[in-house]
């Protein structure tokens, strides 16, 4: 499904607004591991250089969750008419899209986006929000891999998953994490992008984004 919200598309109803172990999807979905990485998956990407957050109180997009932003990507609320004829495409696996943070401004075409689930979670349910919301994506070739990770300084738990996506007969990467705070408020962020090489360049403000990661007050 975040294959179709393609890098700079304009939708109608769209108002500007370490290693872990991996799990493949093919596997049974048993216990989440017991030893969770305290770095995001993506591995040889540095944190970006940051300059404010999003998230909280006066930032555009107000969240349940806060983290830094990777310097020049510019955030901005989504809000959609949910009967719109595009509606389904700002709903996915039990999570609405609630904000959009555009990479155009550092130089890069992709987005990280965040999704806000619909429903309480358990804290240790981070796994399965994000598997909940890959039910509505299409990976193609190797099965999506997961891995439990640690989100921002608190070392929340959370869950990644990377996978291939070919919406355009191109193979590129996208990867995603999801996160549970304390309140029981879930979140999905997903990095996609115009294609591979681009994706890998954002990875950094992706990372920062995990690294910096906090519930919100």
């Amino acid at each position: 499904m975040t294959g179709v919200l393609m890098a700079g598309a304009v939708l109608p109803g769209l108002t500007a607004c370490g290693p872990a172990q991996p799990e493949s999807a093919a596997s049974s979905g048993g216990p989440l591991d017991p030893k969770p990485s305290a770095t995001a998956g993506a591995e040889g990407a540095k944190p970006a250089g940051s300059a404010k957050s999003v998230g909280g109180a006066g930032s555009p997009c107000r969240l349940p969750v806060t983290f830094t932003l990777a310097q020049d990507w510019k955030p901005k609320a989504i809000t959609y008419d949910k009967d719109d004829r595009f509606a389904s495409l700002f709903e996915q696996g039990g999570t609405t899209l609630a904000c959009e943070i555009d990479a155009k401004p550092a130089g890069n075409i992709g987005f990280l986006r965040v999704w806000v689930a619909d429903r309480p979670a358990a804290s240790g349910d981070a796994r399965t929000v994000l598997r909940s919301f890959m039910a509505d994506e299409k990976p193609t070739g190797k099965p999506p891999v997961y891995t439990t990770v640690q989100a921002g300084p608190a070392g929340l738990h959370a869950a990644e998953v990377g996978y291939t996506t070919s919406p355009l007969d191109e193979p590129k990467q996208e990867r995603a994490f999801a996160v549970v705070t304390p309140r029981g408020e879930a979140v999905v962020v997903h990095l996609g992008g115009l294609d591979t090489e681009e994706h890998q360049d954002m990875l950094p403000a992706y990372r920062l984004a995990l690294q910096s990661l906090k519930p919100a007050g």
